[in-house]
């Protein structure tokens, strides 16, 4: 593994994709707009998948096999089933067990559900049901027990543990079971209670060889730009948390004076951002191919089985699918928790750039394994986490995107910038919701206006 440092010593270095440019914009939020009359937007309209990139097009149909029609056919569909398994979550409760897409297109979305009962529950919201088990709060608490025993003992032939959704399992990945097994036990967990996988692939951070977008931390190494952020009124951008750490001083692809890392965590998380001069301004663009551009949206979560697509320096644009959220990755450097795993590949120099689902950001390369050639699996750090940790707010081409500070508003008050989780309530004008999908609230995007991410309680 290749390693280029910041000049501290403490980080490897990753490369992202960016979407930094020189030009001058206003920082002012923007109103929130006044309901439009007739229908509310449909879940297609509100995640734009009713106008999809023709980058993020091209892209699906090279790399899952698809037509044009299939391409756009299947994010429509994605975002539809999105929808409809956040209502069937709240609906099911401590039952519900997962839900996913699939076929080609993802026309058949599937919810797990502990009990037989809610079997005519889900099938009419169109979906196909699956008795299982275990619920999913049931195979999360036993994920958490091998997180915290991560903490304790050696993970160095234990690459990876995650909740498989469609198999209701908890698995682990490791050199041999007798591996599995002692890491198991660390965690007081019952053989039972886990699938092992054997592997002897354990996933590496895609260290930098080529450039995209780059930009310097401390004249000695490099990196680029993952997502365009604010805090306030200061602009900046996400990126890994290797990169650098708070107070390393960055310079951009130019070599002008830049910014500064303003927070960064690494291990556990893979997150960083960077707060940038006035002559850099932060904009919703995602590099792809031949010099275009796709605009972020939003940051709506995907759901397992989700075509996502990547932007990276070295293999430039290439899609794949969700497998799992809130997977466990043990580097050679340490263990990193909540990560998503991918089947789009990635190489050296790959790191940091960005996934996006459709418009909807979803997170910053981390790593993985295999290549563009073979094929391999791909990690990413959720791009809500950051947001939520670092108070940030996403930079998206939504109207009234914009907001000075995403942890303005009341507690149970809905806020534009506020990252919610599914689950969470809120009061907006006098009325309760409860949100679908996880996600960042835009200023457009207020409840009442947007039936695919809340429901009225």
């Amino acid at each position: 593994m290749l390693h280029r440092h910041a000049a501290t010593g403490r980080r490897t270095v990753l490369v992202a994709v960016g979407t930094l440019v020189l030009s001058g914009i206003g920082s002012t939020a923007a109103a929130e707009p006044p309901p439009a009359a007739g229908p509310p937007p449909s879940a297609t309209q509100t995640l734009g998948a009713d106008r999809p990139s023709a980058q993020v097009l091209r892209a699906l149909e090279r790399d899952l096999g698809l037509t044009a029609q299939q391409a756009a056919t299947r994010l429509v569909n994605e975002a539809e089933a999105g929808t409809r398994a956040g209502r069937l979550r709240l609906a099911l409760g401590e039952r519900f067990a997962g839900a996913w897409v699939t076929g080609a297109t993802s026309s058949t979305l599937t919810v797990a559900t502990t009990s037989k009962a809610d079997v005519t529950t889900i099938q009419g919201q169109g979906a196909k049901a699956a008795v299982v088990k275990a619920s999913l709060s049931d195979l999360t608490a036993v994920k958490e027990r091998l997180d915290k025993a991560a903490t304790r003992v050696s993970t160095r032939y234990t690459p990876q543990w995650y909740v498989d959704m469609p198999k209701n399992r908890v698995v682990i990945e490791a050199a041999s079971r007798t591996t599995a097994a002692t890491f198991a036990a660390a965690a007081r967990l019952d053989a039972e209670q886990v699938d092992v996988r054997v592997t002897t692939k354990r996933p590496r951070l895609l260290e930098n060889i080529t450039g995209g977008d780059a930009y310097y931390i401390n004249d000695a190494a490099r990196c680029s730009v993952g997502f365009s952020v604010s805090k306030g009124a200061q602009r900046g951008f996400a990126t890994a948390g290797h990169c650098g750490d708070p107070g390393d001083r960055t310079t951009g692809h130019n070599e002008a004076e830049q910014g500064t890392f303003q927070a960064s965590t690494f291990p556990r998380k893979d997150m960083a951002w960077v707060g940038v001069n006035n002559d850099w301004t932060a904009t919703a663009d995602v590099k792809g191919e031949g010099g275009e551009t796709v605009q972020v949206g939003g940051s709506v979560e995907a759901l397992v089985g989700a075509s996502v697509c990547r932007s990276g320096s070295t293999t430039g644009w290439h899609c794949g699918k969700v497998e799992q959220h809130g997977t466990s990755v043990s580097y050679a450097e340490g263990v990193v928790d909540g990560l998503t795993r991918t089947t789009v590949c990635a190489e050296p120099g790959d790191s940091g750039g960005p996934f996006i689902a459709g418009a909807q950001a979803q997170g910053m390369t981390s790593g993985g394994t295999g290549d563009c050639t073979s094929g391999g699996t791909t990690f990413y750090q959720p791009i809500n986490p950051v947001l939520s940790d670092f108070g940030l707010t996403l930079k998206t081409a939504s109207t009234g995107a914009a907001t000075p500070d995403p942890q303005g508003g009341g507690s149970d008050g809905w806020a534009a910038g506020r990252v919610y989780p599914v689950g969470a309530t809120v009061t907006h004008d006098g009325v309760v919701y409860q949100c679908l999908q996880a996600h960042q609230a835009q200023g457009a995007w207020t409840p009442a206006g947007t039936p695919a991410l809340w429901q009225r309680m």
